[in-house]
C-alpha cells in the first residue's frame, strides 16, 4: 500500500474508493449471473408446467426474480441493521466487533456542531440532529422492510401461477406472508446472517488477521476488546 497519495486524480480515486468500487462490481457481476441463470432455470420450470417461457424483459419483471434477490436482501440488511444497533449496548469480551469494556469510546461522545467539518445535520442541531445521530441503523431497516415486501410480492406471483396450475385460488401479497413457504424462506436465511454475527464475533476473540481492521493487532491478547 502506498505511504503517500498517488499522484494521478485517477489512481488516488481509486485508491481511496477501493473497497466500495470492488463490493460494488462483486455485486453487480454476481447478480447478472443470478439473474441469467435464474432465467433459464425459471424457463424450464415453466416449461416442466406448460407455461411458455419469459423473455429477458419479462423475466426481469418476474415474481421469479424478484422473489430470488430481496429474499437474500433482506436478510443482510437485517443482519447490519441488528449488528448496529446491538453493538451500541452489548460487549463481548476479547472480541475486535465489540466496543471497550468500560472505557468511554469516540463514538460514545456527544456531537460538537462547532467542529469546522460536522456534517449539517450536526450543525443544524434539533430533529435534523435527532434523525442524523440514528440515521444508519434507520436506514438498514427501512431497507430491510423494503427488501421484506418486494420479496413477499415476487413470492406470490410464483405462489399464484403454482396454485393456479392445481385449481387453487391466487394469494394476495399480504396472504402470501401468512403461509410457511414465505417464513421458511426467511428464516433460513436470517439464521445464516446471525451465524455470521456470532461467527465474526467470536472467532475475532482468538483469530487474527493482519492489516485488517476488522481484527486486533496480531500480538494483541486474547483478552484485549475493541480494535
Amino acid at each position: 500500500m502506498p505511504n503517500h497519495p498517488p499522484t494521478s486524480r485517477f489512481l488516488r480515486f481509486l485508491y481511496e474508493n477501493s473497497l466500495l468500487l470492488l463490493g460494488t462490481s462483486l455485486v453487480i457481476g454476481t447478480l447478472v449471473g443470478q439473474f441469467f441463470t435464474g432465467w433459464h432455470e425459471y424457463n424450464s420450470e415453466l416449461e416442466d408446467l406448460g407455461l411458455a417461457a419469459l423473455s429477458v424483459g419479462q423475466y426481469a419483471r418476474s415474481g421469479h426474480f424478484l422473489e430470488a434477490t430481496f429474499e437474500n436482501w433482506e436478510s443482510e440488511f437485517l443482519q447490519m441493521g441488528l449488528y448496529v444497533v446491538l453493538t451500541v449496548w452489548l460487549r463481548q469480551r476479547g472480541s475486535s466487533e465489540s466496543k471497550k469494556l468500560y472505557e468511554q469510546e469516540e463514538v460514545d461522545k456527544e456531537p460538537d456542531p462547532g467542529k469546522e467539518d460536522a456534517p449539517g445535520p450536526v450543525k443544524c442541531g434539533g430533529w435534523q440532529l435527532a434523525l442524523y445521530r440514528r440515521s444508519l441503523s434507520i436506514a438498514f431497516f427501512l431497507l430491510f422492510f423494503g427488501s421484506v415486501w418486494l420479496h413477499a410480492q415476487g413470492g406470490a406471483e410464483v405462489y399464484s401461477i403454482e396454485q393456479r396450475q392445481h385449481g387453487k385460488p391466487a394469494v394476495t401479497t399480504l396472504e402470501y406472508m401468512a403461509t410457511n413457504r414465505f417464513w421458511f424462506e426467511s428464516l433460513q436465511n436470517w439464521q445464516s446472517e446471525f451465524l455470521s454475527i456470532v461467527s465474526i464475533v467470536g472467532l475475532s476473540i482468538f483469530l487474527r488477521q493482519h492489516g485488517s481492521p476488522e481484527s486486533k493487532p496480531v500480538d494483541a491478547a486474547h483478552g484485549d476488546t475493541g480494535k
